[in-house]
């Protein structure tokens, strides 16, 4: 399934794949997609894990791989994400292209939209990745 994937880099558009995603990604027609809510740093009981924004962006995408495995998908089989980054900044940036490589360490990164963004749901979260993803339609 996750061959069928198409990941896209257009000629005259700048590649990001060395920030961890690809401009476009296409899905096989006979997936099943799955659409994951936005995963943020916050342990299994709902609290949050920390006030620093290094250690909530590991814990959201550590979140993500547990949603990921409980639908049965991996992070290759990930199309599309979305990520918010309160009070964004160059730091955060290379903090985020670097989690970003470390799940898609391929050439098949996903699609992805970062918006900064003043505040989230609640005033500690600081941020916030949802995702897309394709599995087998058996």
């Amino acid at each position: 399934m996750t061959k069928d994937i198409q990941y896209i880099n257009p000629v005259g558009l700048n590649d990001p794949s060395n920030y961890g995603f690809s401009h476009i990604a296409i899905a096989p027609a006979d997936a099943k997609l799955v659409y994951i809510a936005g995963q943020f740093g916050e342990d299994e009981n709902g609290d949050p894990i920390s006030d620093d924004f290094a250690t909530q962006l590991k814990q959201a995408f550590s979140n993500l791989r547990t949603t990921l495995t409980a639908v049965g998908a991996t992070p290759e089989q990930v199309i599309k994400i979305t990520i918010l980054s309160v009070e964004h900044d160059a730091q955060k940036q290379k903090l985020i292209s670097n989690e970003r490589k470390a799940m898609w360490k391929s050439d098949r990164k996903p699609a992805s939209m970062l918006i900064p963004v003043p505040r989230l749901a609640l005033d500690w979260m600081l941020f916030e990745i949802d995702a897309v993803a394709i599995i087998p339609n058996h």
